[in-house]
């Protein structure tokens, strides 16, 4: 991997980030009154962490972030928030967690690469996968959620049966 390859995929991730940040400030209003809503927040904050960590990545490769991804990515968030915060929950937690694989899978990949290929640095390496964590928590915290709702759901139809 060269540097213009490595420069694309954290772009690629930066603009991915900042989707997901806009997507759960959405989501927390959408869900204000709820736990889950103060768990959107809390992810939205998570979430700007890795647009601030990967943006100062680029920078440190003498680049600058992909306008772009500072443009586009927080609409589509704030647009896909609102729809999604239209939704029931249960399909929320779904869609995240497809978004969140993504995530997880993009991380692994690039990982993966820059491990093999030595291009990337211990510092950049712990980063990636620092991030990769956190959307596996986020993940897990969807799953749980939706089960927990889905047991829930389940148990009221057999009292009302």
């Amino acid at each position: 991997m060269d540097k213009e390859r490595l420069l694309e995929r954290l772009n690629w991730f930066y603009s991915l980030e900042l989707n997901q940040v806009d997507l759960y400030k959405s989501q927390s209003k959408a869900f204000q009154n709820d736990y889950t809503g103060r768990v959107f927040e809390r992810l939205a904050v998570i979430e700007q962490g890795h647009v601030d960590n990967i943006g100062a990545k680029i920078r440190e490769l003498g680049a600058q972030p992909t306008r772009l991804g500072d443009v586009i990515a927080p609409m589509l968030g704030h647009l896909a928030g609102k729809i999604i915060g239209a939704t029931k929950l249960e399909e929320v937690l779904k869609i995240n967690t497809m978004i969140e694989f993504k995530a997880m899978k993009d991380y692994r990949e690039l990982i993966k690469n820059l491990i093999t290929s030595n291009y990337g640095s211990k510092d950049l390496i712990k980063l990636l996968q620092d991030n990769y964590i956190d959307e596996n928590l986020h993940t897990e915290w969807f799953k749980t959620k939706l089960s927990e709702l889905q047991t829930t759901e389940f148990a009221l139809k057999q009292v009302l049966l």
